[in-house]
């Protein structure tokens, strides 16, 4: 388990997108990782991610405890690693890897992120209203 920062806007979209597609915010925020976490491979990718790591240097008002299963919480550590590697900015845990991964996420048309969960759940209809 692992606990996040993020503001409560983020939140209400994190439970829009969950009651959306029939599952938890922690389903939600593991399928937004498996969107986020291949695309930290690319340059301009890892300094949007910094970028969104910064942003939460500002204190969000809500705390957010997510369960991710071990294989996807494991690709955190090399996913800092990466932009470490690219930025030669080092991120501090897991925790901020995550929250800056997720704020990335979150920060796309809440359109598009119900669509991309309706590919991920297919056959799962979504129930998403426009946030």
């Amino acid at each position: 388990m692992l606990t996040v920062r993020i503001t409560a806007a983020e939140h209400l979209l994190l439970r829009r997108l969950a009651q959306g597609h029939r599952s938890d915010v922690s389903e939600v925020v593991a399928d937004g990782l498996l969107d986020i976490i291949p695309t930290v491979s690319s340059p301009a990718d890892a300094y949007r991610l910094l970028g969104a790591l910064a942003a939460l240097a500002a204190p969000a008002p809500c705390a957010l405890t997510v369960w991710l299963p071990a294989p996807l919480a494991d690709l955190l550590v090399p996913g800092a690693a990466r932009v470490a590697q690219v930025t030669q900015v080092r991120i501090g845990s897991a925790s901020a890897m995550l929250g800056a991964a997720l704020r990335l996420w979150l920060a796309q048309d809440p359109g598009r992120l119900a669509e991309n969960l309706s590919v991920m759940h297919a056959g799962r209809p979504s129930a998403l209203v426009a946030a």
